[in-house]
């Protein structure tokens, strides 16, 4: 199957369609979470009333990200490029869906999306668990290996290996893991010659 054959595409949303602005770092640090873990496992396994102060904290820290976000190179014109010849668009994010909702509305995409299939980290396990992937193919009635997931970390490739998926990298110079990538683009806009 070539690139230009899938009419199911699902993608990132933070460094994929935007210009990632998020300090993992300073966030551990800020939440009080060792610099090798996962933000939101760790928050998971913490007791309830801990993880939702620390939650709300995330939450607004987020969703002041995300009303300044700024889209990545190509990627307006290649969401609007899939979006105009009819495809299926998806939104897969380990961020908060309503704060999706808003840095969709930021860089002019949010009606290219249906609001039910942009899926946060409350509407499906978070990547690189397949869980949001495959709710999405049960939604759209296809099956997982007829979708491409674009994103820009591990995380996204993981999760589409794991469902089936074809997977995209983009924007990293370099592809890091090429076992785990079916196509790799500097960018959006490369992505977008690529279809």
């Amino acid at each position: 199957m070539s690139l230009s054959d899938v009419k199911h595409w699902v993608f990132d949303m933070d460094g994929t369609l935007t210009v990632a602005v998020h300090d993992f770092a300073a966030i551990r640090v800020a939440l009080e979470i060792p610099p090798e873990e996962d933000i939101l496992t760790h928050l998971a396994a913490l007791p309830a009333q801990v993880a939702v102060a620390k939650h709300a904290w995330l939450l607004e820290h987020e969703r002041e990200l995300a009303l300044g976000s700024v889209a990545a190179v190509g990627a307006v014109e290649l969401v609007r490029e899939l979006a105009g010849r009819g495809y299926r668009l998806g939104i897969l994010t380990r961020n908060a869906r309503e704060l999706a909702h808003i840095t969709l509305e930021a860089i002019g995409l949010a009606d290219c999306f249906a609001v039910e299939d942009v899926l946060g980290r409350d509407d499906a396990p978070p990547k690189p668990d397949p869980g949001g992937l495959l709710k999405l193919a049960a939604a759209w009635d296809v099956s997982p290996s007829e979708m491409v997931m674009v994103g820009d970390y591990r995380f996204d490739l993981d999760c589409g290996r794991a469902a089936g998926a074809k997977t995209v990298l983009v924007n990293l110079p370099q592809n890091p893991w090429p076992a785990l990538a079916d196509w790799h683009a500097q960018d959006c806009a490369a992505l977008r010659q690529m279809i």
